[in-house]
């Protein structure tokens, strides 16, 4: 029987898995594919998760495999600066930058410093169901039982549907499309995210890497015809833009339905508790998805500083983990919606950039302090 099973092997769970042997416990973390391999895109890891790395001993390795980021730029589709925030300041006060790098190598970081053995791959949990402990039925045959249970199994969350029942998934009505290119970035862009806005979509790039860009782009799915390429669609925007999609090969591009999760009452039930996209997946407009589970991980590892009950762990985590994570949720969502309107655009450029960066800078505060 196992202590601990951890169901997904996504930042989250991993990052999470860290944290555990951080505590020394002995835990199992169950994953669906059957290896970790170079899928996705890129991702920032904002000051917040860099933070929590940087507890766990893996701050530099992320820095070296990725590209660090210093500044968020908003502008028009004609490159216009419409908002930019400088986080410098709040870099040396937390002693941790943004850090934009492959998905797959953050992965494999957080997967190579966990104790050998603990990570199972083609590991897709089918059902679960709580006797004394939990029964765990995979895909492949193996059945398991395990007295505590944390789902990071994602947004689809089997446990969050078979447990706790509970859980709608929310549409926002736009498609992103994520590519990853060898590309050479003017200068000026190389420590900048940068976000362009136009009507009824976006495009967004950033550095992960000495020769790597992430880009992605998404539109109001209603309002472009389904045959319309991604050329096509963005072909008001600047020429760069064009330029990085033109290079970028078909199968470096993936695309998805952007959703998020409409808030769950409780995060967990007796001896399981659900944390990351399983628990409050967000849209991804404020680069916190990942980031937020992160966090997750770091504030269960405090609380079992303190205190060794598990279910007493759980209640603490959601009622220091709710109130962030559903304003995260909400202005994600509100920002999802004014980056792509469709009418009064140069209106909302205009009061956006009215928006002091004195204020910027106090949201991206609010964000990246951690709670504990």
């Amino acid at each position: 029987m196992n202590n601990i099973s951890i169901i997904g092997a996504g930042i989250g769970g991993l990052t999470l898995g860290n944290v555990l042997k951080q505590h020394q416990y002995d835990f199992t973390i169950y994953e669906s594919a059957p290896e970790i391999k170079p899928v996705g895109a890129g991702i920032m890891m904002a000051v917040n998760a860099m933070q929590v790395f940087n507890h766990l001993g893996l701050k530099e390795k992320i820095e070296n495999a990725g590209n660090k980021i210093h500044r968020i730029v908003i502008a028009s589709e004609s490159l216009q600066t419409i908002s930019k925030t400088e986080i410098l300041e709040l870099e040396t006060h937390y002693n941790s930058c943004n850090v934009a790098i492959h998905r797959a190598e953050l992965q494999k970081i957080l997967a190579e410093s966990l104790p050998s053995g603990c990570l199972q791959l083609n590991h897709s949990l089918q059902t679960i169901r709580k006797e004394e402990n939990y029964i765990l039925h995979f895909e492949n045959g193996n059945q398991i039982e395990s007295k505590i249970v944390f789902g990071a199994d994602g947004i689809k969350s089997p446990i969050r549907n078979q447990i706790l029942k509970t859980g709608i998934i929310r549409s926002s009505g736009q498609k992103c499309w994520r590519g990853l290119v060898d590309f050479d970035l003017p200068e000026k862009h190389h420590q900048e995210a940068f976000e362009m806005w136009g009507k009824g979509k976006r495009f967004g790039f950033v550095k992960i890497s000495e020769k790597k860009v992430y880009w992605y782009a998404c539109i109001n799915e209603n309002s472009f015809s389904l045959d319309a390429s991604l050329a096509d669609i963005f072909k008001d925007f600047d020429s760069l833009v064009l330029q990085l999609i033109e290079a970028t090969e078909s199968e470096n591009i993936i695309c998805n339905i952007i959703s998020d999760l409409s808030p769950i009452p409780k995060w967990y039930t007796e001896n399981l508790c659900l944390t990351g996209d399983a628990a409050h997946a967000t849209t991804p407009n404020m680069g916190q998805g990942a980031c937020q589970a992160i966090e997750d991980a770091y504030i269960i590892g405090k609380l079992l500083e303190k205190n060794q009950d598990f279910n007493a762990v759980f209640e603490a985590f959601q009622n220091i983990r709710r109130k962030k994570v559903d304003y995260i949720v909400n202005t994600s969502r509100t920002i999802g919606k004014i980056s792509q309107w469709e009418k009064g655009n140069s209106f909302r450029n205009f009061l956006m950039g009215l928006i002091p960066e004195s204020m910027n800078l106090k949201m991206a505060k609010r964000i990246i302090e951690l709670e504990m």
